[in-house]
Order: structure tokens, then C-alpha cells, then sequence
């Protein structure tokens, strides 16, 4: 089930958790043309791009997932992103059912745009709406409000979507259960069909990296944050919400099939700066810088930054994190691809995991539970 992925690198503003490439402001206006002209350049490099992938990659089976990430691809006018699928649809066979997924910022569209979204071809949202809490979104530094967020789940539902998914963070500085429940509850009331939880991270180079370096704000202990995940698994189970991943929730046959796409090594192509692919053991990576990206494309190059050839022994223990973190380890199919029992190989530790309840065996599948999820990077640790 292979996977197409645009990154589209603009925003309205930057917030201070993010370290995904992007440019901000990068919102049109009368008073200033230069933010139109340079996102029309980016979408004519863009299309170039796919004309060179499609070059390369046109005998591949066909592609049953498309994702706009970024970034804010919401921003874009409904007519470009359309433009951009037909082009992948030239260059690329996709399948007639893919999923195609759009992130999408609440404050960024109304109904009519999200009718315009679902006319282009988009079929699913994925809605950054991190808190239903006003002053969480403040210090996130997030342009919209908590009415802006639940008109915007309303909107989308009203313009025609049926598969609709929303982003959550949890583990604020001083975030206490009761005001995570909260974000919950007001999440489940809209009736989205998935959800992504994830708690706040502290990446380098961010603003966060810096107020929490500069002792600004403290970050939640280990255990409070663990209390929260557990928590959140607890209540969006009772809700009708299966967890499938480490972060993600969805109602029955509402999985994302994009995300699965990662987490089984299935091939993707990814196109736009910073956009990674993977196929057949290599994974390879654009640079991650706008205006290089643009001028390569101009000169007929691809704006490749740095390729890796996975090793067998990476391949293991990618296997191994993805198997764990997502719906587990198939062992019939691991010891067909790598010649060896997992659970043999490592019993003291698969059994350590199961007694301790951690993990359990069923049937050919290895799982975490609901407390392994939450010290999944330590557990594979064991299996090194």
C-alpha cells in the first residue's frame, strides 16, 4: 500500500513547539506580493519535481494514499491543491479509493473552502487543534481559539467530510488530569472518526528548547506525563476509540492508512522541501531550505539533500520499534524475513515484558499494552 507525501512549507506563524521545516508569514495580501510570488514558485518546483519522480517511479504499482503535510497546507486555495493531485495523477497511478488526506488549521478555512477542498479530491482532514483551552493555545502560540477549533470540526463535517481527525497535545507545563479530560471530552463531543494525542516535545532549536533551557517554564515530570497517556487510552477506549499506534486513536475501519504506510516499511515518495521516501531498503531526503530547493528544480535537478541504504541490522530494529509502537510484531512473517525466532532470540526479555504486563503474545503477534505503549522506546531497548 504505497504512499504519496507533499510537504508544503508555509504557515501563518510559526508556533514554539514545531520543528517541522516551514516559513512564516506566509499569507498573501494586497500590501505584500512577495509571499504570492514565492509560493507560486514553490508550486511550479513542485510540479517539476513530480515530473522528475514520475520519470523515475512511473512503472510502480499503484499509490492508494496521498498526504499534505507541512507546515499549513490548509493555506493554499483549493485550486492549487487540485492542480497538484492532477498532476500526481498523471505522472503516478493512484488507486480510485485512496485516501487523501489534507492537514488542515482551524482559523485557515470555512465551509466553503472545505467544500472546495472535497470538490479537489481531498477525502479526509487531519485538524491541528491541539487544546480546547484558550490560554493552552496561547502559550502554544496557536493562531485560532477554542470556538474557532469546534466550528471548524463542525464546518467540516457540514462540507461533506466522513473522515475526520484531530490533533491533540497533552503534557502542557502545569496541565493537571482534570484539564486534559477536559480537551477530551469537548474532542469526543464533536465526533471526530480519529485521533492523534501527542505529548509536548521539547525539540532543539525551538523557542520551547529555549524558554525551558532558560528556565522560563518547567516541563510536566515522567510520571505525570505517563498518568495523562494512560489516561487518554483509558478514556477514548470507553468512547469507541481503538488505539492501532503509540499516539493514534480511530473508530472502527478509520485508521489512517497513510500512517500505517510508515510503520510497515511500505514504499512512499515524498515530494517538497524536507519531504523523505523509502523504497526498497533506501530512504532518501530533500533539503530542507526553500530557496535551494527551488533553484535546484529550476537547473532539472532533484533537491536531494542525503540517501541511506538500510543495513539488515537496521532494517531488524526498525522493524522491531514499528512493530511495537503500532499493532505489533507479526513472528511468522519476522523470522521469514530476518531467519530467527524473536521471542527465542530475546525470551528474557519477552517474558520479563509479558510478567511485568507490558506485552502480551496472541496467537502469531507480539503486543505492547496499554502501559508498554508508554515506555515503548525502553522496551525496545530489550530486543537489541
Amino acid at each position: 500500500m504505497s504512499g504519496l507525501y507533499i510537504h508544503i512549507p508555509f504557515c501563518e506563524h510559526k508556533c514554539i513547539y514545531c520543528d517541522f521545516y516551514s516559513l512564516a508569514p506566509a499569507v498573501p495580501s494586497d500590501q505584500d506580493q512577495s509571499q504570492t510570488t514565492m509560493i507560486a514558485r514553490f508550486l511550479a518546483c513542485l510540479d517539476h519535481e513530480i515530473d522528475l519522480q514520475g520519470e523515475k517511479f512511473k512503472s510502480d504499482d499503484a499509490y492508494q494514499t496521498v498526504f499534505f503535510g507541512g507546515g499549513t497546507p490548509s493555506l493554499l486555495t483549493p485550486a492549487a491543491v487540485g492542480k497538484i493531485l492532477k498532476k500526481l495523477s498523471a505522472k503516478f497511478s493512484i488507486h480510485p479509493d485512496a485516501e487523501i488526506t489534507l492537514e488542515t488549521n482551524p482559523g485557515t478555512v470555512d465551509v466553503q473552502k472545505l467544500k472546495n477542498f472535497r470538490d479537489a479530491g481531498i477525502n479526509r482532514l487531519s485538524v491541528g487543534i491541539q487544546s480546547f483551552h484558550d490560554g493552552d493555545l496561547r502559550f502554544l502560540t496557536r493562531i485560532h481559539s477554542s470556538e474557532t477549533a469546534r466550528s471548524c470540526i463542525r464546518d467540516a463535517f457540514e462540507a461533506g467530510f466522513e473522515d475526520v481527525s484531530i490533533d491533540l497535545i497533552f503534557s502542557l507545563p502545569r496541565q493537571t488530569p482534570e484539564r486534559w479530560r477536559f480537551n477530551l471530552e469537548q474532542a469526543v463531543a464533536l465526533r471526530p472518526t480519529h485521533l492523534s494525542c501527542y505529548s509536548l516535545i521539547v525539540e532543539p532549536g525551538t523557542p520551547l528548547f529555549s524558554m525551558v533551557r532558560n528556565k522560563l517554564i518547567t516541563p510536566l515530570e515522567p510520571e505525570a506525563d505517563a498518568g495523562l497517556y494512560l489516561s487518554t487510552i483509558e478514556f477514548l477506549s470507553e468512547h469507541g476509540y481503538r488505539q492501532y499506534e503509540v499516539s493514534n486513536f480511530a473508530k472502527p475501519g478509520f485508521e489512517s492508512r497513510h500512517n500505517k504506510n510508515y510503520w510497515n516499511h511500505t514504499p512512499y515518495l515524498g515530494f517538497g522541501p524536507s519531504a523523505h521516501s523509502y523504497k526498497d531498503r533506501k530512504r532518501w531526503w530533500n533539503i530542507s531550505d526553500l530557496g535551494l530547493y527551488s533553484e535546484m528544480l529550476e537547473r532539472g535537478q532533484l533537491p536531494l539533500a542525503g540517501s541511506e541504504d538500510l543495513t539488515g541490522r537496521q532494517l531488524q530494529e526498525e522493524t522491531i520499534f514499528l512493530g511495537l509502537r503500532s499493532g505489533g510484531i507479526d513472528l511468522e512473517k519476522y523470522r521469514e524475513q530476518f531467519g530467527y525466532d524473536l521471542l527465542e532470540t530475546y525470551k528474557k526479555s519477552a517474558d520479563s515484558c509479558i510478567r511485568d504486563g507490558l506485552a502480551f503474545l496472541q496467537g502469531n503477534c507480539f503486543s505492547l499494552t496499554a502501559r508498554g505503549y508508554a515506555l515503548c522506546d525502553e522496551i525496545c531497548l530489550l530486543f537489541r
